[in-house]
C-alpha cells in the first residue's frame, strides 16, 4: 500500500511546490509592476517651466532612480512607499527649479564664471572621477545622452550655483556668546556625556598553537610584568593576539554600551592606572588597563563652544537660504505639472 501511495505523494509534493513558486514569482512580479508603475508616471513629459526653462520627469527620474532601493527598505507598505516616491520627486524637482532661478539670478546681476575655472573643474571631474581616462569619461556623457560642450554648460552653472549660495553666506551675522551661552542653557541635555573610559586591553586566544591553560598562564605573566613597570603598549604589541589587538592595544574612549556585557561591570569599576587580572570568557583572554576615566557628565560650556556656533550658523545659514530662495521663486515664472 505504501508503494502505491508513493509516486501520489510525490505529484501532490511537486505541485504544491509549483503553486508555492508561482505564488511567490506573482508576489515578486507584483511589487516590480508597481514600481515600474510608479516610475512610468515620471516619463518624458514636462515636469515644470522655469523662467521659460523645460524640466522633464527624465531629469527628475534620474535622480530619484538610484534612492528607489532604500525608499523600498524604509517603506512599511506600498501606500507608504507611493507616498515616499512623491514627496521625493517634489523635493528633486523644486530642487532643480531652484538651480535655475539662481543661475538666472546670476546672469541678472552680471554674474560670469571665467572660462579657466570651468575648464578647472571640467579637468578634475575626469580626473577624480573616471581616474584621468578621458575615453571612459566621453563614453559616460554618450550613456547620459550629452556631450563634452552641454557636460561644460553643466559644470558652469554648478560653478554658479555654488558662488551664488557662497555668497548668500558672506553677510551673515556672527553669532554671539550670549547665543551660545543661551542655547546652551536651553538644550544641556543635548551635551550629556555618559561615564568613558580610556581603554587599552591585552587580547589573547587559546587556538591550535597554544592550549588555554598555556594562554591563562601568558596572561599571568604578562599581569606580572606590568606589576614590575611594564608598559601595557608595549605588552600589548608583543604578546597580544594580531587578529584581535589594535596598536599598542588602544581602544581609545568606550561607553559601557561599546563593550562585550561580561566586561562592562569589570571595566567600569577601574580607576585610571588600574588593571585587571586575566579575564577568561570562552577560549579569550583579556586584560583589561585604565588609562583614564570620566564620569558621567554635562559638558561644560567651555568644550562644547565650537559645536554649539556650527549649530547656530547652519541655522543662520539655513534661514538665509530659505528667505532668499523664496524671494527668487516669487519674482519668477513658474509652472508645476508634478
Amino acid at each position: 500500500m505504501i508503494h502505491l501511495l508513493r509516486p501520489f505523494l510525490c505529484l501532490i509534493a511537486c505541485i504544491n511546490f509549483v503553486c508555492m513558486s508561482s505564488y511567490l514569482f506573482a508576489v515578486d512580479m507584483a511589487e516590480q509592476k508597481n514600481e515600474g508603475r510608479t516610475l512610468a508616471q515620471l516619463g518624458n513629459g514636462i515636469a515644470a517651466i522655469a523662467e521659460g526653462e523645460i524640466v522633464t520627469f527624465e531629469e527628475v527620474r534620474k535622480s530619484l532612480d538610484p534612492m528607489i532601493p532604500k525608499l523600498r527598505l524604509q517603506a512599511k507598505n506600498e501606500s507608504e512607499f507611493q507616498s515616499m516616491i512623491s514627496d521625493l520627486s517634489k523635493d528633486i524637482l523644486q530642487n532643480i527649479v531652484d538651480r535655475i532661478l539662481i543661475v538666472k539670478e546670476a546672469e541678472n546681476l552680471g554674474l560670469m564664471i571665467p572660462a579657466s575655472y570651468i575648464d578647472q573643474e571640467y579637468e578634475s571631474i575626469i580626473r577624480d572621477d573616471f581616474n584621468g581616462n578621458r575615453r571612459q569619461f566621453l563614453a559616460y556623457l554618450e550613456s547620459v545622452g550629452k556631450n563634452s560642450e552641454s557636460y561644460r554648460e553643466d559644470v558652469r552653472k554648478k560653478l554658479t550655483v555654488n558662488v551664488m549660495r557662497s555668497r548668500q553666506r558672506e553677510n551673515l551675522a556672527q553669532v554671539s556668546p550670549e547665543k551660545i551661552e543661551e542655547y546652551y542653557i536651553n538644550h544641556k541635555i543635548r551635551f550629556y556625556q555618559p561615564a568613558m573610559i580610556h581603554l587599552k586591553q591585552i587580547i589573547l586566544i587559546a587556538d591550535d598553537t597554544q592550549t588555554l591553560d598555556q594562554t591563562l598562564a601568558r596572561a599571568e605573566t604578562i599581569v606580572d610584568q606590568l606589576d614590575q613597570g611594564q608598559s601595557i603598549q608595549q605588552l600589548a604589541n608583543q604578546y597580544g593576539n594580531k587578529q584581535f589587538n589594535r596598536p599598542n592595544g588602544d581602544w581609545g574612549w568606550v561607553r559601557r554600551d561599546d563593550l562585550r556585557s561580561e566586561l562592562v561591570e569589570i571595566a567600569f569599576q577601574l580607576d585610571a592606572g588600574e588593571y585587571t587580572k586575566p579575564i577568561q570568557i570562552d577560549n579569550a583572554v583579556f586584560i583589561l588597563y585604565a588609562e583614564a576615566i570620566k564620569e558621567s557628565m554635562i559638558q561644560p560650556i567651555s568644550e562644547v563652544r565650537d559645536i554649539i556656533e556650527n549649530i547656530l550658523n547652519q541655522a543662520i545659514i539655513k534661514e538665509t537660504t530659505d528667505k532668499w530662495l523664496t524671494e527668487l521663486r516669487e519674482k519668477a515664472y513658474i509652472r508645476y505639472f508634478l
